[in-house]
């Protein structure tokens, strides 16, 4: 027979104060670049969805004059003369129906644009969406351009409209 000898070892198991400090700075790392990224296309995606809502909006009151769609508020004694889209602030526009012979366009839709975007014009305001077709109150050749700025990240983009109607 042999002798075989035992001793007592004792195996531990965890991880030293290193290993876990290098695990949170690598776990805190990444959370501050994801959370740099996230933020970015946050605001990305902000300017984004002001110039789809815009567009939208603008293709809303081309159709309704389009189509010559007279609101409620338009009596059957009166006529359609077309439909504006009005920037009544740099964070506000409206958009209206013009009926001849009503004293007050009657208003459709107000929006307020999100917080920390602005917009502006150098061109008419308001534009106006003719009836039936008929194009809008630009000058033959024309272009209407509504310009957006994001202020947190200076961002500039452009809706434009031409005299045909056209919505860029």
């Amino acid at each position: 027979m042999t002798n075989v000898k035992y001793t007592n070892t004792q195996i531990k198991f965890g991880y030293t104060l290193i290993e876990v400090l290098i695990s949170l700075s690598i776990i805190g790392l990444l959370f501050s670049v994801g959370y740099a990224s996230f933020r970015d296309f946050s605001r990305r995606q902000e300017l984004s969805g002001a110039i789809k809502l815009i567009q939208g909006d603008l293709r809303l009151a081309q159709e309704n004059a389009s189509s010559g769609q007279k609101p409620e508020s338009c009596s059957n004694l009166t006529s359609l003369d077309g439909f504006e889209f009005i920037i009544a602030s740099n964070t506000e526009y409206k958009i209206r129906a013009n009926c001849i012979g009503l004293l007050n366009a009657v208003e459709i839709k107000n929006v307020l644009l999100p917080s920390g975007i602005i917009m502006a014009t150098s061109s008419i305001n308001p534009l106006k969406f003719k009836v039936l077709g008929q194009g809008t109150n630009l000058g033959e050749g024309s272009t209407w351009v509504l310009t957006l700025t994001q202020t947190a990240t200076g961002k500039v983009e452009n809706v434009t409209v031409t005299s045909g109607g056209e919505i860029k």
